[in-house]
C-alpha cells in the first residue's frame, strides 16, 4: 500500500510539472484593440470593464484558454490606434509570447458614417463614405506604421498577429429602422476592403501575421439567415458588432490558427 501511495504521489507531482511547463510553454498573451477585440456585441461583459466592454466572451478569451496562456486583456471599445499606442501596450515585454491588435476601425469612423447611412431617405451618405476613405488612403498607414513599431520594440519576442474587419453587409434590408440600401451597403464593404488591404500590407512590413475574417465571415453578414454580425441593436453600441458565435466561430479559429 505504501508503494502504491508514493507511485500516486509521484504521477500527481509528475502531471502537475506537466502542466505548469504547458503553460509556460505557450507563454504570456497581450490583447490589444478595440470593440470587435474587446467583445462588444456579446451583451455579457466584466464588471470591471467599465466602458471598454470586455466580454468572457471575446476571441482573447478563448483563444487563451485554448493556448493555456496568461492573458493580458487590454483592449478597450471606442480605442484608435493612438489610443491602443498610448494606453494599452503596458504589459508588453520581452517575455511576452503573443500578441493581437485590431485597430484602425475607430480611426475611419465607421461608426458615425454607419450611423450617417442609416438615416432614411433622401439622407446619403457619400461624403462620409469618401471621408473615410481618404483617412483610410492617407492617414492611417502611418498611424499604423507607430504602433507596430512600438508593439515590436517593446515585444520583440512575440508572435505577432494583426486582427482586421469583417464585410458587415450582403446586400440585403433586413432593419426597418436603419434603412442602408444595396448601394450603400456595397460601398461599406468596399471601404471594409480598402482597409483590410491598407491592414494586411503594414502588418505585412512589419514581419506580423495577418488574420483576414472576411472570408470566415461570408455567409454569416447583418440579414443572412445565421448572423455572426449584429444588425442594429438595442442598445445602439451593440450594433454591428460580432455576436458571440461571430467571436467563437469566427474569429477564434481564425486567430489561434495563426499564434
Amino acid at each position: 500500500m505504501r508503494r502504491l501511495s508514493l507511485l500516486s504521489l509521484l504521477v500527481a507531482i509528475l502531471s502537475a510539472i506537466g502542466i505548469h511547463s504547458a503553460q509556460a510553454a505557450a507563454g504570456a498573451y497581450t490583447a490589444l484593440g478595440d470593440s470587435y477585440s474587446s467583445g462588444t456585441g456579446s451583451r455579457t461583459y466584466y464588471p470591471d470593464s467599465g466602458s471598454c466592454l470586455r466580454s468572457q466572451y471575446a476571441y482573447p478569451v478563448l483563444v487563451a484558454q485554448r493556448l493555456g496562456s496568461a492573458l493580458t486583456f487590454a483592449a478597450c471599445s471606442g480605442a484608435r490606434i493612438a489610443d491602443v499606442q498610448n494606453n494599452q501596450l503596458g504589459s508588453l515585454n520581452s517575455g511576452t509570447a503573443h500578441v493581437t491588435v485590431s485597430a484602425g476601425g475607430n480611426d475611419a469612423g465607421f461608426s458615425s458614417v454607419i450611423t450617417q447611412c442609416a438615416k432614411p431617405w433622401p439622407y446619403t451618405c457619400t461624403s462620409e463614405i469618401n471621408a473615410a476613405n481618404a483617412t483610410i488612403r492617407d492617414a492611417i498607414p502611418g498611424r499604423l506604421d507607430s504602433l507596430y513599431n512600438a508593439i515590436k520594440t517593446r515585444a520583440p519576442n512575440a508572435k505577432v498577429v494583426v486582427v482586421g474587419y469583417p464585410r458587415i453587409f450582403n446586400g440585403e434590408e433586413c432593419n426597418a429602422l436603419a434603412r442602408i440600401s444595396p448601394g450603400e451597403q456595397a460601398e461599406l464593404n468596399k471601404s471594409a476592403d480598402l482597409l483590410a488591404g491598407v491592414i494586411s500590407a503594414r502588418a505585412a512590413a512589419h514581419g506580423f501575421a495577418f488574420a483576414d475574417p472576411r472570408p470566415a465571415f461570408t455567409g454569416h453578414a447583418v440579414c443572412d439567415d445565421a448572423e455572426w454580425l449584429n444588425g442594429l441593436s438595442n442598445p445602439v453600441s451593440e450594433s454591428y458588432h460580432p455576436n458571440r458565435t461571430g467571436q467563437s466561430s469566427g474569429y477564434t479559429p481564425l486567430v489561434a490558427a495563426r499564434m
